[in-house]
């Protein structure tokens, strides 16, 4: 029974995602002639230039990235996206949306954040309308120079360098918004506001720091032991995750217990499990 709220839930989901970046491309970027980046992006670039439904476009582009990606994102994945990205489809082909407004900064900015929406839902569901990330993935899997985040930057580079040639500079300014408003809205779905984030402690004073972040702030803790250095001594080295919002709290505990001591913060992709705080979108 849960197994089929789960997956009713998930297909939601990649329903309203699908809806949503329906809107967010028929509703505001096509009548404009701005693009998104990725493979979106490239499909909507094609469809300018060339004329071509980008219905099909949207559909022959994005399969192949799905069909190679198979082993990397395994069968279920692969199948809803297919049927996300067919759905994606169908919905620009038959689906009427209004043409919201005419201003091309509301245009940009809500339809990059419709069309973030769409993907963020889609991936919350366990899908994907664009087939960006795949095909970084299996780039970088080929390169030992580029990593997935340098294949999709040099992809949106050559996308947008190629809007300005044929589309305008500014179609092209007007894209790179879209692009940074559905890329900050993805992040926001996947993420949440308070985003994981993880933090070392190293001090000479370390026990007591724990039993405040145990008791006061009710966080879990992780003990490495370590030696300093310089010192040459032993010492215990604490490890935590906590949200983004929760950063000062840590370490305002662990200055007031020891004022020198050394504190490391780097973010998280994700985490699950443990003492630790739910996120907003998954409670």
């Amino acid at each position: 029974m849960m197994k089929f709220i789960r997956e009713a839930l998930n297909t939601a989901l990649i329903v309203l995602g699908i809806l949503s970046a329906g809107l967010g491309l028929k509703g505001f970027l096509l009548s404009s002639h701005f693009i998104d980046g990725g493979v979106t992006g490239i499909s909507m670039l094609l469809a300018n230039v060339l004329g071509w439904p980008l219905s099909i476009l949207i559909l022959v582009i994005n399969l192949p990235f799905i069909a190679l990606g198979y082993r990397q994102i395994g069968k279920a994945f692969a199948i809803r996206s297919t049927l996300a990205i067919a759905g994606l489809a169908l919905c620009l082909a038959f689906f009427k949306y209004p043409d919201v407004t005419p201003d091309k900064l509301l245009t940009a900015v809500f339809g990059g954040f419709f069309i973030g929406a769409g993907i963020g839902l889609a991936i919350r569901g366990g899908a994907v309308l664009d087939g960006t990330e795949i095909a970084a993935l299996l780039i970088s899997k080929s390169s030992h120079l580029l990593k997935v985040g340098d294949v999709i930057l040099l992809l949106n580079i050559l996308i947008f360098s190629a809007a300005a040639f044929f589309l305008g500079i500014e179609s092209a300014l007007y894209s790179m918004l879209t692009y940074f408003a559905a890329s900050k809205t993805v992040d926001f779905l996947i993420h949440g506001v308070d985003e994981y984030t993880a933090v070392i402690i190293m001090s000479e004073r370390s026990e007591e720091i724990r039993q405040i972040i145990l008791r006061e702030l009710q966080r879990g803790v992780t003990i490495y032991k370590g030696r300093g250095g310089l010192s040459d001594t032993e010492q215990d080295i604490l490890f935590c995750v906590v949200t983004r919002l929760e950063i000062g709290r840590i370490k305002t505990a662990a200055h007031g217990v020891d004022a020198d001591a050394f504190i490391v913060v780097h973010p998280l992709a994700d985490a699950d499990g443990g003492v630790i705080k739910k996120l907003a979108l998954n409670a």
